[in-house]
Order: C-alpha cells, then sequence, then structure tokens
C-alpha cells in the first residue's frame, strides 16, 4: 500500500527557524525539509512541521520576493509560487479539528479504493516511490526498466529529468501554449494570457532538468514522445486512466507495452505524488 510509507526527512525543531523576508538558501533547505516531513503518517511529525511552516510567516515572504530586484521575474515566480503553496499547505493542516482530519482521511482512502480497484482490475500492483518532489521521474524511471528501454544504471530522476527538459526546450512549439508564462495570465495581475519569451523558457526547461519542481502533464507528454512509449495514469478521479500517446491523435494499442504509473491527489501530505505501478501476480484461471 503507498500509504505505509516511512517519512526519511530529518526531524526540524522549531528554534531552527528564522524570519527572512527574502527567502535565503538555507530557508529554502529548511522549507524542503518541512514540506517533506509533512508527508510523514506520524500525526506529532505533520504537526510540528506545519507549526514551524506558519511561523515562517510564509505569505509576507511571497509578497517580498514578488517585490525583489535581486531575482529574474522567473525565478520570483517560482519562488513566490512554492512560497505561497507552502504557506497554503501549512494552514490547511489542522491536527486539532477532528472532522477536518476525518474528511481528509475518508477522501485519501476513496481514492486509494479507486485506483486500487483499476489495479486489480489489469493485474497492477502499486511500488511506492519516494514522495520527494522527483516521484513523477523516478515512477517512469522504474517502468522503463521494466519495458528494458533504460538500464538500472540509468534509471534514476536525474536523467529522466534530463530527457524530458531536452525534449521540451527542442520542441517549443509544442509545449509553449501550455506552459505557466510570467508575464501572462499566470502572474499577479496579469490581464492577457501571454507566452514565455525564450529566457523564460529557457529557464523553465533548466527548471525540469535541475531542481525538484514537480512534473506534470507537459513533462509526461514530453518523456512519452522522446522514448516513443505510451504513458498511462491512473487516477481516483474520472476518466481513471488518463493515456498518453507519442504521436498526437494516435490510440495506439491499449494492450501493448506501456509506461503504467499512478496519479495520487490525496493520500500523501503534499498532495501530488505519482507511484509506478508494477505486474501484479500472475493469476491461475478457475477451471
Amino acid at each position: 500500500m503507498a500509504g505505509s510509507k516511512k517519512n526519511k526527512a530529518k526531524k526540524v525543531s522549531p528554534r531552527q527557524t528564522t524570519h527572512p523576508l527574502i527567502m535565503s538558501q538555507d530557508t529554502d533547505e529548511l522549507m524542503n525539509d518541512l514540506l517533506a516531513q509533512l508527508d510523514s503518517r506520524e500525526e506529532a511529525v505533520q504537526a510540528e512541521s506545519a507549526q514551524v511552516l506558519n511561523e515562517m510567516n510564509l505569505n509576507e515572504q511571497a509578497n517580498a520576493i514578488e517585490k525583489g530586484k535581486k531575482q529574474d521575474a522567473k525565478s520570483r515566480f517560482q519562488a513566490r509560487q512554492v512560497a505561497r503553496k507552502a504557506a497554503i499547505l501549512a494552514q490547511s493542516f489542522s491536527p486539532d479539528d477532528p472532522a477536518h482530519q476525518a474528511r481528509l482521511e475518508n477522501e485519501a482512502k476513496d481514492e486509494d479504493d479507486a485506483i486500487n480497484n483499476v489495479c486489480r482490475n489489469l493485474n497492477l500492483e502499486v511500488f511506492e516511490i519516494n514522495p520527494d518532489g522527483h516521484c513523477l521521474y523516478s515512477a517512469i524511471a522504474d517502468q522503463l526498466v521494466l519495458l528494458g528501454q533504460v538500464s538500472p544504471e540509468q534509471a534514476n530522476y536525474a536523467a529522466i529529468r534530463s530527457v524530458a527538459a531536452n525534449y521540451i526546450h527542442s520542441h517549443p512549439d509544442d509545449f509553449l501554449p501550455f506552459l505557466p508564462s510570467t508575464g501572462g495570465e499566470d502572474s499577479e495581475g496579469a490581464l492577457d494570457a501571454g507566452l514565455m519569451d525564450p529566457f523564460q523558457f529557457d529557464s523553465y526547461c533548466k527548471t525540469v532538468r535541475d531542481t525538484a519542481t514537480w512534473g506534470g502533464e507537459p513533462e509526461i507528454v514530453a518523456l512519452s514522445r522522446a522514448f516513443n512509449t505510451p504513458i498511462h495514469v491512473v487516477q481516483g478521479g474520472n476518466p481513471s486512466i488518463v493515456r498518453h500517446y507519442p504521436r498526437e491523435g494516435d490510440a495506439g494499442d491499449p494492450n501493448g507495452p506501456a509506461v503504467w504509473i499512478s496519479y495520487h491527489r490525496k493520500l500523501y501530505g503534499l498532495g501530488e505524488h505519482y507511484n509506478s505501478l508494477r505486474p501484479g501476480p500472475r493469476r491461475i484461471p478457475v477451471t
């Protein structure tokens, strides 16, 4: 079960927090540790992490980042988004509200049941991937080894991130319309859709390649095309399976070789997470 993973993040004490308005590298590392701890199944660890995140005045830091002059627009946008997301996560975690916690647990169970039902029908089993920001790439790496497309030595998130970043960078016309812009509708106070300029696009690809930023739909599409392999995502919502094929409009063989991963929104403290779906035990027909 995906929920059995033990959190390996180092424990952080509230005494370690600082309150600079502009997030330093040390603050970034601290936030990463605290966000990772929100994935813990131990309520005491979750509560402590949420408390420290709240004490960091992240919304104030996000506002300061937006006004900062030392970073380029793309870096400010990304840092602001991380700070705001951390603030929302910390504020939404309410260990003293039993009704809130019960609702979250029920939602997580319903999602888990839905994913496991699909997996049973497909004879697949969840193989847990570490929820560290690289989970999409690690899950796809695990699958590509099973398909014989990469060697175990190449099966790491860094290598798969590079493939995704390089493919997106070399096919800008395919991806620019679907990427968040810093000067258009995705920026604060924007009035038009806008598109990334070449510098912002280069920065986006560098972020995909070199950071722990979560991957999503653009990166899945890029990896499906780069490896010429379908990538199917099992989820708790509707549809239960989102299928990606290397060529747009080509449904391919639904029973052919493919990467199978699961997408979890509720099960982990940080929300979005991907696991690898490995083949289950062979079933002996009843005669």
